[in-house]
């Protein structure tokens, strides 16, 4: 049976939390499609609590955007990219892979260990346990350069600039034993003269300006009402109507949308609920559309981002960074660029604030824990920060962009652990959503 989460997100009309009214499901009938066999779920009634929510004008200058909506019909969100789309684009994206510098032999060799990956992703979620350590000690997998920290610490014995393979761990291990690992991954022992770099993150786990901010820039805490709070990364709008008037925020479907568990029409609010905010006077945007995460045995997933949609007075395009303590704001550029091994980035998040960091992995495949359940994400790329770690639990949802006077978005912040952060490439984010930068 498919998730039923994936299926709701298709076949279900949303429950909307409108300027007015807070609307709960109670229990739901289900139904198989004759044809395609996805589940379809009726609502059978509605039990509506009075909220007053005031309708706030439109600012001044702003008269170009729709303020949320009660209608549900108005919150139908995206349909999800069906398994064959998403397997055809992770075909699509190794022979990308091949084509480079990284060569087929590089490519090969991750692709089987990807291989474990899917095994490993799917056994933990069936036994509940999120990691075995003697098993399944590699939790990612991708490419990289070796650098001069490598060669100094005696990680890697290639030659400055080579390309390498670069694998992510529970633990760290001898260079035999993750050989060995890869070569029971890989059906292989002749992988002697393949360069692995190690990089210790523990299990990896989807991932400050707390304060109560009006209109709200981006980095700061935010969140679905029912979870503890992420990041709002930047603002967007809809490539065509009708969400092409409607002013969003951007973030994680693990922050706006509770990990699927949410309903089209729920409140966003700032700050998160951990945070301190609360319905309603914290609500600053309705879920509107979200990608649903893929939990199921041998799902794939690009990207974890969603989109609500908030009263313009409510945000501003800016991002926000503390500098002595005085709240500093700046645009990122209206562009966008695909990450590269050594790239200077930075972000600011709700935990860790402003920070810079370097691309170290790009075409990373990786098994991420959302509260015990895990999902295996694939196209990502990893950041090590410079002088302290890039992020922390609460900066989920930060853009990621390029450190340069252009400041162009690269990616959408996610997971981390032991101290490397993942992120989606922005360029996923805003296709899967049907959005662009309104920045």
């Amino acid at each position: 049976m498919r998730n039923p989460g994936y299926c709701a997100i298709i076949f279900n009309s949303a429950v909307a939390f409108g300027r007015c009214a807070e609307l709960y499901p109670i229990p739901q009938t289900r139904f198989p499609c004759p044809i395609s066999g996805h589940f379809f779920f009726r609502w059978q009634t509605i039990h509506t609590r009075r909220i007053p929510m005031a309708r706030p004008p439109v600012s001044p200058g702003e008269g170009d955007f729709n303020l949320p909506s009660d209608s549900e019909e108005d919150l139908d969100g995206a349909l999800p990219p069906t398994d064959v789309d998403l397997a055809v684009q992770a075909a699509e994206q190794e022979a990308e892979i091949m084509e480079t510098a990284f060569g087929e032999d590089l490519a090969a060799l991750k692709a089987e260990i990807e291989k474990r990956l899917t095994s490993n992703c799917a056994a933990a979620n069936a036994s509940g346990a999120v990691q075995d350590i003697e098993g399944d000690n590699i939790v990612g997998i991708g490419f990289t350069t070796v650098d001069s920290e490598d060669l100094a610490s005696g990680a890697c014995s290639a030659e400055p600039g080579s390309p390498a393979l670069v694998a992510y761990v529970y633990e760290q291990v001898t260079d035999d034993k993750l050989q060995a690992e890869i070569a029971a991954s890989a059906g292989t022992s002749a992988l002697s003269t393949v360069p692995v770099i190690q990089v210790q993150t523990g299990v990896i786990d989807a991932l400050s300006h707390r304060a109560r901010m009006r209109p709200a820039p981006g980095g700061v805490s935010v969140g679905h009402f029912a979870i503890t709070a992420g990041t709002l990364g930047c603002l967007v709008r809809g490539n065509s109507a009708p969400r092409h008037v409607r002013r969003m925020i951007l973030s994680n479907n693990h922050v706006l949308a509770n990990s699927n568990a949410a309903q089209l029409g729920d409140a966003i609010i700032q700050p998160g609920r951990v945070d301190g905010g609360s319905r309603p006077g914290d609500v600053i945007a309705v879920l509107e559309r979200f990608v649903p995460i893929n939990f199921a045995a041998g799902g794939i997933n690009f990207v974890d981002c969603a989109t609500g949609w908030t009263w313009p007075e409510r945000v501003r395009r800016e991002l926000m960074f503390l500098s002595g303590g005085v709240p500093r704001f700046f645009r990122v550029g209206n562009c966008v660029k695909s990450p590269a091994l050594n790239m200077l980035v930075g972000k600011t998040g709700r935990t860790t604030q402003l920070r810079q960091g370097r691309v170290t992995g790009v075409g990373v495949t990786v098994n991420v824990n959302f509260n015990g359940r895990i999902a295996q994400f694939r196209d990502q790329f990893s950041i090590r920060g410079i002088g302290g770690d890039f992020s922390a639990g609460g900066d989920s949802g930060s853009l990621i962009w390029e450190w340069s006077a252009q400041r162009c978005a690269v990616g959408l912040l996610f997971a981390g652990g032991g101290g490397t952060t993942f992120a989606n490439r922005i360029s996923r984010v805003l296709g899967a959503l049907d959005v662009r930068l309104e920045v």
